[in-house]
């Protein structure tokens, strides 16, 4: 244990603090037992350390993956390091250890003294391993950048985080005040190109390239460990998703396309499940529609704009671009659906339209709290609001 103690201060020290995602600062250190899952490349990693550089307790970091527990157990780690004075234990990517969830449960129900947290694949149902966490743990999950987070770690712009209704009973007073300061319109391209995880280096071409290597550990690894896929599903499930990639916003036509990938219907709509598990794609089904196992979504995006960039043959639909930042945007703490009239409902109160600079009204006239969503334009008026003032969101 030595050995890894070594290493997790290394790692801790070694770690930046100039920046941190926003679900820092909404954490509560206080529970005993808390997971943070998340989708490969987001920053699980960075906030777990950044935790525990930031923490008066001992701790210990460490990696499910490392060689240590090819001879030793999870359990007896935690047992010496509890032993040792140890306060806190940082779990890296869990899935990556066989029976993890039994042994966090014995950790936490013998250890009363030691505090737990860890990080998994957005793959993962916790809830649904060999041990009930459910009634223990407490999650906190971490999305892609939003624009405001972007123009904090790449511009050093700071401002505020906005609710949604603020946003929708002050968008002319809010965005007049945030283009004071800035031109949003100046980073808002750059942001749905290459700003939605925080390893850009200023160069489109290998950004992208990282992004398809996170793709590929997603299906060849984490789709197989965690989901038991076999690997002759999984490359078909590789070209489904080129497939969405090139004509997002997709309405599924199901049965061709199974035909055209080589798949059951059944195996395609959980390669569209796990998909979404994944976090790289969105569905969406209409309202009051029922909803089973085996349904197919109505409509389908990318999980975020970069995806479309790094993924797609061509330059990415700006209509789909368009909805898929609002999505991102809207969907982390609230319940988006398709509109009957409009494109979205949000927490069946709100209904938004999304569309270019001269989106009209008349999709949305005679509906209350209904909102027309503006791309290039710098102030809202009324109930149009800039599709750029979403991203403040989180």
């Amino acid at each position: 244990m030595d050995n890894l103690l070594v290493k997790s201060k290394q790692k801790i020290d070694s770690i930046p603090d100039i920046f941190f995602r926003y679900l820092y600062h909404e954490i509560n250190l206080n529970n005993r037992l808390i997971v943070i899952p998340g989708a490969r490349g987001v920053g699980k990693t960075t906030l777990l350390l950044q935790i525990a550089k930031h923490s008066s307790k001992e701790i210990l970091y460490v990696a499910l993956d490392d060689l240590f527990f090819t001879q030793n157990t999870l359990y007896s780690l935690a047992e010496n390091f509890k032993l040792t004075g140890g306060e806190l234990l940082l779990l890296d990517e869990v899935h990556k250890y066989p029976g993890w969830s039994r042994e966090i449960k014995l950790i936490y129900d013998d250890f009363p003294e030691l505090q737990v947290i860890f990080t998994s694949s957005s793959i993962l149902d916790i809830y649904k391993g060999e041990a009930d966490l459910s009634r223990r743990a407490v999650s906190y999950h971490l999305p892609e950048l939003s624009f405001r987070e972007f123009l904090q770690l790449y511009h050093k712009i700071t401002l505020p985080k906005l609710s949604l209704s603020n946003i929708v009973n002050n968008n002319e007073k809010i965005s007049l005040e945030i283009s004071s300061k800035i031109k949003p319109l100046k980073y808002f391209k750059e942001f749905i190109e290459t700003g939605n995880y925080p390893y850009y280096q200023g160069y489109n071409n290998e950004y992208y390239q990282l992004i398809t290597n996170t793709i590929n550990l997603i299906l060849d690894i984490d789709l197989q460990s965690i989901e038991g896929i076999e690997y002759a599903n999984i490359a078909k499930f590789k070209r489904l998703l080129y497939i969405l990639a090139n004509n997002v916003p997709f309405t599924p036509n199901v049965s061709k396309l199974a035909e055209k990938i080589g798949l059951h219907r059944n195996t395609l709509i959980q390669g569209l499940q796990l998909l979404e598990k994944a976090e790289l794609i969105r569905t969406k089904r209409k309202q009051n529609k029922s909803i089973s196992i085996l349904s197919k979504p109505d409509k389908i995006w990318l999980h975020n704009t970069n995806l479309s960039y790094a993924i797609s043959d061509t330059k990415p639909d700006i209509g789909n671009v368009r909805e898929t930042f609002f999505l991102q945007h809207l969907q982390l703490n609230h319940i988006v659906g398709l509109a009957d009239k409009g494109d979205f409902v949000v927490d069946n109160s709100y209904i938004f339209e999304v569309g270019g600079q001269n989106k009209s009204r008349k999709q949305i006239i005679g509906l209350e709290n209904a909102h027309v969503v503006r791309d290039n334009i710098e102030i809202g008026v009324k109930n149009i609001i800039p599709l750029w003032l979403f991203g403040f969101l989180y």
